[in-house]
């Protein structure tokens, strides 16, 4: 999502975004089908991705890495060790809220993650989208 809306407005310079898994048990997989049908619902292209996933060296290496709950919060803290140079953060933090972004794979709720989602990728490209971010 957040590609998409970067490529949108012509920022792709700007930026360069990846995705990782946390833990192993989705790697090679990809995207889960009724996440694909939401995002070409709303007209994201999505291609072929494959789960991947993140290593500590990916705490060096990146600007920001965003989690979507306090699960992955906890995992990327072991994985990325006490002091990566990345600011590691929730996404729902970045608009202030300490709430969760819900796993679909168990509530259903595509619309709700989406939604939400979207505003996280709006506030990102507010954050890092202006100027340099060295």
């Amino acid at each position: 999502m957040l590609q998409h809306m970067v490529d949108e407005r012509g920022l792709s310079d700007r930026f360069v975004i990846d995705s990782a898994a946390c833990r192993s048990d989705e790697i090679g997989n990809p995207i889960y089908p009724p996440a694909r049908r939401k995002l070409v619902e709303h007209g994201v292209p999505i291609g072929n991705h494959r789960a991947v996933k993140i290593a500590k060296r990916d705490g060096d290496e990146w600007d920001l890495i965003v989690g979507m709950d306090v699960e992955n919060m906890r995992d990327l803290k072991r994985i990325l060790g006490p002091n990566p140079r990345a600011q590691v953060v929730k996404a729902l933090e970045l608009l202030g809220s300490n709430d969760d972004i819900g796993d679909p794979w168990w509530t259903g709720d595509f619309d709700t993650v989406f939604y939400e989602l979207d505003a996280v990728c709006e506030e990102i490209i507010a954050r890092y989208g202006q100027g340099n971010q060295d």
